[in-house]
């Protein structure tokens, strides 16, 4: 990845997991220091995740975070003291048979509603790993029966990874532009309103600090992070990207593991040695 200054750049948006920070959810000191050297540049920096608000809560003393949190994929926009700025939820009666769709596959299912991570049985595969992740406990419910108002995200989960691509598949035919449906970890679908997805995101950010296009890189390493890279100027996979969104990427950094993000800012957006 030869070094390529790119000054044109004002806003740099990234993923969280699996991009900004380690597969043990830590930023690196290079990491930090890359998103300070950013804003030593004047350009902007801002992240979007899967993950509620309180999820991303971490990042923001750390990398002095000032722009709004995309949180569910653009299903809420919060402010770094987490008060929120706007919020686009799932049709309540979608929230049923998406459900359903996720259970004939196979797949558990979380809900998210405002500061609430909602699961059936806390001893769920994966459940353990995303209380560390977003650090806080999910609320345990006995059904999710009647619960169907103000649900930001549903979560399909499973580690049989070829159900979860085929109930992708099944709720983008089913749901259609109804719903938003795509994988956020190879072992999760995440289903969220029609607008709360990564390329939404871009475009907000765009709309709502004058920023076009085309002065905008994103990184990411899953297939949801595709659609900003559609919506930038310049778009960067993560050496951990699968195939596809490789491809769909205008160049590729190391992985997350090895500081690809802050190899990235280093060498292609600010013109590092």
């Amino acid at each position: 990845m030869p070094s390529t200054k790119n000054s044109s750049i004002e806003l740099v948006l990234a993923d969280v997991d699996g991009t900004l920070v380690t597969d043990e959810k830590e930023l690196t000191p290079r990491a930090i220091d890359a998103v300070h050297a950013l804003k030593a540049a004047g350009i902007h920096f801002a992240v979007t995740s899967g993950r509620p608000p309180r999820g991303m809560e971490m990042l923001v003393e750390p990398l002095a975070l000032a722009l709004p949190l995309a949180a569910f994929n653009g299903g809420l926009y919060a402010r770094p003291d987490m008060s929120v700025i706007e919020a686009r939820t799932i049709d309540p009666e979608l929230v049923a048979p998406a459900i359903e769709l996720i259970e004939q596959y196979g797949l558990d299912a979380w809900l998210y509603r405002g500061s609430d991570w909602l699961v059936r049985d806390a001893k769920a595969p994966h459940i353990r790993k995303e209380a560390d992740t977003v650090r806080f406990e999910p609320t345990v419910v006995e059904s999710f029966d009647g619960i169907e108002d103000g649900i930001a995200k549903i979560v399909g989960i499973s580690d049989e990874l070829d159900h979860v691509a085929e109930a992708e598949s099944a709720a983008q035919e089913r749901f259609g532009d109804h719903v938003s449906a795509a994988r956020s970890q190879p072992y999760y679908l995440d289903i969220t309103h029609p607008e709360a997805n990564k390329g939404a995101v871009a475009k907000y950010f765009s709309r709502e600090y004058g920023i076009a296009a085309e002065r905008i890189a994103t990184l990411g390493d899953q297939p949801n992070d595709v659609l900003m890279f559609v919506q930038s100027g310049l778009s960067i996979a993560m050496g951990n990207a699968g195939p596809e969104v490789q491809s769909a990427a205008r160049r590729v950094t190391a992985s997350n593991e090895e500081d690809g993000f802050a190899l990235a800012i280093e060498k292609l957006v600010l013109g590092g040695e």
